[in-house]
């Protein structure tokens, strides 16, 4: 098993909100989920600022992660989430 750490300062509400309606069903397509997830995470040590929201994806392996972000089929959903304010997505294995 794989994690990946999302962070994101969402700018767009109601873009993030569509998202969440897909984003399950998307994660479970490549055997991937929502493990945990912080709407205000804290630092605990370090310089680098605290996003707006946090979280913990789990997938199968590495290539099934790679799958999930890569999917042709999942890009309007990649895209909600992209509009929804700034990301980025760190695949932890």
């Amino acid at each position: 098993m794989v994690h990946a750490l999302v962070l994101m300062n969402i700018t767009d509400p109601a873009k993030l909100a569509a998202y969440r309606e897909k984003a399950g069903a998307a994660l479970a397509k490549h055997g991937g989920a929502l493990a945990a997830a912080a709407p205000a995470p804290t630092v605990l040590e370090g310089s680098m600022p605290a996003p707006g929201m946090g979280g913990v994806l789990t997938f199968p392996d590495k290539d099934a992660a790679i799958a999930w972000i890569n999917d042709p089929e999942l890009a309007t959903t990649h895209a909600l989430r992209n509009a929804a304010g700034d990301s980025s997505i760190l695949l932890l294995g």
